[in-house]
């Protein structure tokens, strides 16, 4: 039984066309995954359906009764109130709280508030988006709206959300772009593209497929359309008069035609960067320890990093990871320990905020006045089409800041961190607040970075996708390490996990005590299969390493060329060089991955 439906529903939000003529309709029980591209309108979407705001056009039709929790993208509080004060009138409509304190507080606890009873203006933005989820979460509800509800949240919190959100008997309407999390709690996908709402019941892949079977549609239609416009457009310019009413129906079809909105085949953007070459040394962490507040957050660590490392930090919010890449950075001194960075390691560092943006600023200068062009394996690429590549179009390439969504601005500062062209790329929570294409360009542009790779993220998709290591943060500052990406991870803690109910079992017996003191600790058992991101680089790298190969001889045939002229020699001398080192790192993998074939 349908609860919901959006009939013909349009907005308009500072001259941009938000929603057009967008309908779709919601069956109760259903748990609903909206994405989309930042600036869509996602936000908007969810307000207009939460009543907070109201369509230009159309309407929205509720069931009668309905009781609707919403957790908003940027919630407020009440300076005047404590945090547990605000939570409670959220969740009870008023501020005495004395009967329900217990479970407010125990709730605020299990994601990260230890002080309930603090002022709501002492909290960082993270932290109040979990507060505001709490309370969301505790609102008694027959339909439940969030909007990014996994941003701000560490691994543990994630799994925490999903198990309340699969035992969830309403209705949900979430905005995410966790494309695990997307997967694991929702089994409709509504998409918001050019203003337009396409309902997928379908799993994250199988919006893929689906999506580019309508993309091609579209595609296809739009080329006969155009066929057909360039006939009638040669029958015009014989001198059509509109003499009957046959004639007259052809000019209106040319006008209609001519004025249409214009679909454009979406292009696989490949970006290969050529950062500068990394020396013999790289970075070097040597014993280094540091603690905040009598809190151990990381000690004793020890680290040479690869040339082509590509390493995921995880661990508990507030545990240290931004502090341990602020210590690389140079920004934060170790307490003990040292840290040394090579002379040709060139950072590019994306922080969990925004650098402070000028508002007044256009798109376009703001990237430009990092670089005008960056160079590729495709050769010099310009300001201006990188800023195409990441989703910007000529249009809002001029635009001002200001006039960005919170989200695009996110994008935009992305990018500038990439037209640096760094040899070492650090990212602090990449994935919060960009949509899922955006987080596909950087995804691939990663795939082809010839340089070190660190992540803090807890996008378990992401980490997966991206790093071939974990750093993860445990008890008392230890950093555990391993190879793989968070799938293996998690294999560790379920080891760790078996190990020690194992080892309670056995000394839970007084029969058994001896032979538990005894007993070896169970080794983790080889999978009886590749990953799914080892499998997936097996079947791919043979091809990756004949591209570069290929790439490597075409330097070489235009480096005899190049004797006279020194600045190119240099340069091409400089690339064949990191091509060459790139191949050989690709070649050892191969064997890597050979070997765990020939062991299955």
């Amino acid at each position: 039984m349908s609860i919901l439906n959006l009939e013909h529903v349009s907005k308009n939000l500072g001259g941009r066309v938000i929603l057009d003529e967008a309908s779709v309709g919601i069956e109760a029980g259903e748990k609903v995954g909206i994405i989309g591209v930042n600036g869509t309108g996602k936000s908007t979407l969810l307000s207009i359906v939460a009543k907070v705001m109201e369509p230009d056009e159309g309407e929205v039709i509720w069931q009668n009764g309905l009781r609707i929790s919403y957790l908003l993208q940027n919630p407020i509080f009440d300076p005047k109130r404590t945090l547990l004060e605000n939570v409670a009138a959220m969740v009870y409509g008023k501020a005495d709280h004395w009967d329900t304190e217990g479970e407010v507080r125990a709730n605020l606890l299990k994601f990260g508030i230890p002080d309930p009873d603090t002022d709501p203006s002492l909290l960082s933005g993270g932290q109040k988006k979990r507060a505001a989820l709490v309370a969301a979460m505790l609102t008694p509800s027959d339909v439940l709206i969030l909007d990014e509800p996994t941003n701000h949240l560490d691994s543990q919190m994630i799994e925490e959300l999903q198990k309340f959100l699969e035992a969830y008997q309403g209705t949900l309407l979430m905005v995410t772009h966790d494309r695990y999390f997307l997967d694991e709690v929702t089994d409709v996908i509504l998409e918001i593209d050019k203003g337009k709402l396409y309902r997928y019941e379908e799993d994250y892949e199988g919006y893929l497929k689906l999506r580019q079977e309508r993309l091609d549609s579209a595609v296809a239609a739009e080329r006969k359309m155009a066929a057909l416009y360039r006939k009638d457009l040669a029958w015009m310019m014989r001198g059509a008069r509109a003499r009957s009413t046959k004639q007259k129906a052809h000019i209106q079809r040319f006008e209609a035609l001519r004025d249409r909105e214009k679909i454009q085949e979406e292009r696989l953007v490949e970006i290969e960067s050529l950062p500068s070459r990394i020396g013999g040394k790289t970075i070097e962490l040597d014993h280094i320890s540091k603690s905040y507040g009598g809190q151990k957050l990381y000690q004793d660590f020890t680290y040479h990093f690869r040339k082509t490392d590509r390493i995921g930090i995880i661990g508990p919010n507030g545990c240290g990871k931004s502090t341990l890449i602020k210590t690389i950075l140079g920004m934060i001194s170790p307490d003990s320990g040292t840290v040394t960075i090579g002379q040709t390691i060139q950072f590019g560092y994306f922080s969990q905020e925004n650098e402070l943006l000028d508002e007044s600023a256009r798109v376009i200068d703001y990237i430009r006045n990092t670089a005008e062009y960056i160079r590729t394996a495709d050769g010099l690429v310009s300001a201006s089409e990188m800023c195409d590549r990441f989703l910007f179009d000529p249009k809002m390439q001029y635009a001002r800041i200001g006039k960005l969504s919170g989200g695009e601005k996110r994008r935009l500062y992305l990018l500038r961190v990439l037209m640096e062209n760094p040899n070492v790329l650090i990212l602090d929570e990449p994935t919060n607040d960009l949509d899922i294409q955006t987080l596909q360009i950087l995804e691939d542009y990663l795939d082809r970075f010839a340089g070190i790779i660190l992540v803090v993220s807890h996008d378990r998709y992401f980490l997966d996708r991206v790093v071939t290591r974990i750093f993860a943060f445990e008890e008392d500052g230890h950093l555990w390490q391993s190879d793989g990406g968070y799938e293996e991870y998690r294999e560790h803690l379920l080891q760790a996990g078996k190990e020690a109910a194992k080892t309670r079992d056995l000394r839970g017996s007084d029969k058994n005590a001896a032979a538990a003191g005894a007993e070896a600790p169970v080794r983790p058992q080889h999978k009886a299969k590749l990953s799914y991101k080892d499998q997936r680089e097996y079947d791919t790298i043979e091809e990756e390493i004949d591209r570069l190969q290929k790439q490597s001889d075409e330097l070489a045939a235009q480096i005899p060329e190049a004797a006279t002229d020194y600045e190119r020699l240099r340069k091409l001398t400089e690339e064949k060089d990191a091509l060459d080192a790139r191949i050989e790192e690709r070649m050892e993998r191969y064997l890597e991955l050979q070997e765990m074939v020939d062991a299955l």
